[in-house]
């Protein structure tokens, strides 16, 4: 079976990556339920899919065992949510042991639950800006990869479209080289 990868940019197109329109807004970032993607810098948000967009086409060049490589370091990968809890944690817990030297850092962890309380409420963490510039992607962002990885693999080749639709449509076409 011979390996015949589908371009990079129709399975961009296909999770959602495409250029921004005309007022320079990518088209995920108006997704609902998607807060740090709206809160992030339009370069930012380039940067992000541009390097995702990049990567598949790596892997689509290079074939099933890199994409299957790929999938691995995506499971490794920490999505902003693990960052922002470590940060966090990590905070608080300075400022606690450090309250012991000094009682006015005590203050610190604090400050902490504020930033949570307004990320849960608003998407907004003082520090996921920077997060963010350096490479940090959303849980969703990585799970968009995997699953165009998945399909440039050909793993939904062949399954069944949604029930409502038409009976005999197909989810994704099928592969030729997979027949």
């Amino acid at each position: 079976m011979e390996f015949a990868p589908q371009t990079s940019a129709a399975y961009a197109r296909g999770i959602g990556l495409e250029a921004p329109n005309e007022q320079g807004v990518h088209p995920a970032q108006t997704l609902p339920l998607d807060r740090t993607r709206r809160h992030t810098a339009r370069e930012v948000l380039r940067r992000i899919d541009e390097d995702t967009v990049s990567s598949l086409a790596r892997c689509a060049e290079a074939g099933p065992a890199a994409i299957t490589a790929r999938l691995g370091e995506l499971d490794r990968e920490w999505d902003t949510d693990r960052v922002l809890e470590l940060e966090a944690a990590s905070m608080g817990l300075l400022g606690v042991a450090l309250a012991a030297w000094k009682p006015r850092l005590l203050a610190l962890p604090g400050v902490v639950a504020l930033a949570l309380m307004v990320q849960a409420t608003t998407g907004r963490y003082p520090l996921m800006p920077l997060f963010r510039r350096l490479g940090v992607r959303t849980a969703r962002e990585i799970e968009r990869e995997r699953h165009a990885l998945k399909a440039l693999r050909g793993d939904f080749a062949g399954m069944d479209a949604h029930p409502s639709a038409a009976p005999g449509t197909q989810a994704l076409p099928p592969r030729a080289d997979l027949h």
